[in-house]
């Protein structure tokens, strides 16, 4: 069922734990509906989810530990012919963040490539953490999906196309303390190119901005996962979900960890044309995820106000 914040009313918690949430039930449509408000109002929303249990989240988050310590040398070992999808870290613009992903982390042979890149003679904690826990989110960003195309009163066909074109990458994200004389600011506000981001912190730092321009803090929970609509899915819906901004501020004096599962498209990314109408037309030619991935970080993208806009719009 849907929940209201005690620190901000405005912005949705669903709880995917509850039994009776069921496809087709008048808690699973009522939960639809809060699911788009949440999309359409803010671009996202925090789901309760307790499948991540308390042994497999100790072990995947001991493991990232494990991860970024390699030396830089190791960890730079790991490349990918899709942008943004390998190590990134020791940037003057981001200098407290580092970043791995792991493609299609619900595959294990995938999760084992990885492995086999960062520690040669295996490791399987880590590949069977990842394997796990990239399994329960991949299993909760398509349930989210689903009440998506439900509450749009979309055919169920049309969705399962859609899920058998996404692709994911687990990411990993690593904050390290900032020094005396170093801003506290972990990423700047920005929207995700993606669509949908699962997000789930270990320390608190995640701030979203709502529709109204206020910044709220978002806790730091086991079972607390925030679900954020990115660029991708603005235009798949013809501007009737918004991309959600957030940022990461760090108050903690420790290293800050956290997880994320990010979906993209496999084919080209384009408006469905079930969401278009008179208030809502086509602003936005078809366009390659990766494609735009790449535009993302080029000197044209970083100068505008809206990437996704001077990328593909109309």
């Amino acid at each position: 069922m849907a929940t209201q914040t005690d620190y901000e009313s405005q912005f949705p918690v669903i709880d995917f734990t509850a039994e009776k949430l069921k496809p087709g039930n008048d808690e699973w449509f009522q939960a639809c509906k809060v699911v788009r408000r949440g999309f359409e109002d803010h671009g996202g929303f925090l789901a309760r989810f307790d499948k991540v249990g308390p042994e497999l989240l100790n072990t995947i988050f001991s493991s990232m530990q494990e991860l970024f310590s390699l030396p830089f040398e190791t960890k730079s070992r790991k490349t990918s012919d899709k942008p943004n999808h390998g190590y990134s870290g020791q940037f003057s613009a981001s200098p407290l963040f580092e970043s791995f992903a792991v493609d299609n982390p619900s595959n294990i042979e995938d999760c084992q490539n990885f492995t086999h890149i960062m520690w040669p003679q295996g490791n399987n904690r880590f590949c069977e953490s990842v394997n796990r826990y990239g399994k329960l989110l991949v299993e909760l960003d398509q349930t989210v999906k689903k009440m998506v195309f439900d509450s749009y009163g979309l055919a169920g066909e049309k969705c399962e196309s859609f899920l058998e074109s996404t692709d994911y990458a687990f990411r990993s994200y690593k904050y390290r303390i900032p020094e005396m004389d170093e801003s506290n600011i972990g990423v700047n506000p920005h929207t995700d190119s993606t669509l949908i981001t699962i997000l789930h912190q270990q320390i608190n730092g995640l701030e979203i901005r709502l529709k109204n321009g206020k910044w709220i803090n978002i806790d730091a929970a086991p079972s607390l996962f925030c679900i954020l609509a990115g660029d991708a899915l603005v235009v798949w819906s013809s501007e009737r979900i918004r991309a959600c901004e957030h940022r990461v501020i760090l108050k903690s004096k420790v290293i800050r960890y956290s997880l994320g599962l990010l979906s993209y498209s496999a084919k080209m990314v384009q408006t469905l044309e079930d969401l278009v109408d008179e208030e809502h037309p086509i602003r936005y030619k078809p366009f390659d995820h990766y494609g735009y991935l790449s535009f993302r970080f080029t000197e044209e993208a970083l100068k505008s106000t809206n990437r996704i806009k001077a990328y593909c719009g109309i």
